[in-house]
């Protein structure tokens, strides 16, 4: 999971902004956000992310635009939205013989991960995770903590709130992909 990554590792979180906040996507020497909506790069830019590739910009796959950006591919991807096709890009840009995807994102129900078995044969891993590898019990008071004190960023996830009343324009806006996490008060 995150917790393996080193400074000077290669990083790719697809789709930015949901990752690039744990110190391990902090310190790597460059992280790649992935994102077909190009407003989200400059928030990323607050979380680390060291530059931006939208894949709508390509005609090819994005797994291979990356693996040639980076000779080879990714040591680690995190893949934060939930959808498999992007499970599978984030795998197939990974190095072959030490990369790692870890899925973060839920898919929707009954939705299924696929890959051609030599992605994993070739020494790629292929691993989820729940809360970052978290466990809720003794760790939400660490988070909280962390939060407290400033070393866990939260609020600048939120770029809206909104009153109840307002609820449909939270919608329109998360379909825009003009908002991250908007916050709708009672």
């Amino acid at each position: 999971g995150v917790t393996s990554v080193q400074p000077g590792d290669h990083v790719i979180p697809l789709y930015i902004p949901q990752c690039n906040e744990c110190k391990f996507c902090k310190s790597p020497k460059r992280i790649i956000g992935v994102d077909i909506n190009p407003d989200k790069f400059e928030l990323g830019k607050k979380f680390g992310l060291t530059e931006g590739v939208n894949p709508k910009d390509y005609n090819k796959p994005i797994q291979e635009v990356l693996v040639e950006m980076t000779d080879g591919g990714l040591d680690y991807t995190f893949e934060c939205i939930g959808n498999v096709a992007c499970m599978r890009a984030a795998l197939e840009s990974c190095h072959k013989g030490w990369g790692v995807s870890t899925i973060i994102g839920v898919a929707a129900a009954g939705q299924e991960i696929s890959t051609r078995p030599f992605q994993l044969v070739t020494g790629r891993v292929w691993k989820g995770t729940a809360f970052g590898g978290w466990k809720s019990r003794e760790s939400v008071p660490k988070l909280v903590d962390s939060y407290m004190n400033k070393k866990l960023l939260v609020d600048e996830f939120v770029s809206h709130n909104l009153n109840l009343d307002q609820i449909n324009e939270a919608f329109d806006l998360m379909h825009a992909g003009k908002s991250v996490r908007t916050v709708v008060k009672l």
